[in-house]
């Protein structure tokens, strides 16, 4: 069994090259605490705006969220629709637990932790199915729903940098097959695809309600 060195934290190294366990340099797992607080940041507010609804609705009384700016930016359209509650119960009570879980992950790596490749590929997992879901809520926020939510685009964003990054380490060590070429070309160039997704949003939000930005009717 060799030993490796791998951004600077040792690792066991298992048959075919890829290690049995391996930890992280300090820039991923900040990465990782950076991305999962403000994804938590953002899940506290719109749970903190959300019970404000419900409270000021029992008093027959309306609460206008501190994000709704103007009619597309309008926080409080995204928090009462039915896609708020994708699964029977507020989404940013996922988004709790969820982010709360990556800042563990970043701070374990800090402290010089090292997982086995089946924590790594449920960590992915888990990953893919955040990025899926926020996709999803992108498409309902602007095609169905019709307004934005400043404080949802945050975890958009932190979930897309999130899963980029954590697919990325993968790929690097081997834990997700990739023809060499293809891995060689996304680890030199880390940061086109994040750049290039977060690019795309912002471009169909453009276009979305292109007249209203631009002085018109939204």
């Amino acid at each position: 069994m060799a030993t490796t060195l791998v951004d600077g934290v040792d690792t066991d190294q298992a048959q075919g090259g890829a290690p049995r366990a391996v930890g992280s340099g300090r820039a991923m797992a900040l990465l990782l605490v950076i991305t999962g607080a403000l994804g938590l940041l953002a899940s506290w507010v719109i749970t903190l705006d959300k019970n404000k609804i419900l409270e000021y609705a029992a008093e027959d009384k309306i609460f206008t969220p501190g994000c709704s700016l103007n009619p597309v930016v309008s926080c409080g359209n995204i928090m009462e629709s039915d896609q708020a509650e994708a699964f029977g119960f507020p989404n940013p009570m996922l988004g709790l637990v969820a982010y709360g879980i990556v800042i563990c992950v970043g701070v374990s790596l800090l402290a010089g932790a090292r997982f086995p490749r089946w924590y790594w590929l449920t960590f992915n997992a888990g990953c893919l199915f955040g990025v899926a879901f926020c996709t999803w809520l992108q498409y309902q926020s602007l095609y169905v729903i019709g307004s934005l939510c400043l404080w949802c685009c945050l975890a958009w964003a932190a979930t897309i940098v999130m899963f980029c990054y954590v697919t990325g380490y993968n790929l690097k060590h081997g834990y997700l097959p990739a023809p060499d070429g293809l891995k060689r070309g996304l680890l030199e160039f880390h940061w086109v695809v994040p750049v290039l997704w977060l690019a795309t949003i912002g471009m169909l939000i453009l276009t979305r309600w292109w007249d209203f930005w631009t002085g018109g009717q939204a």
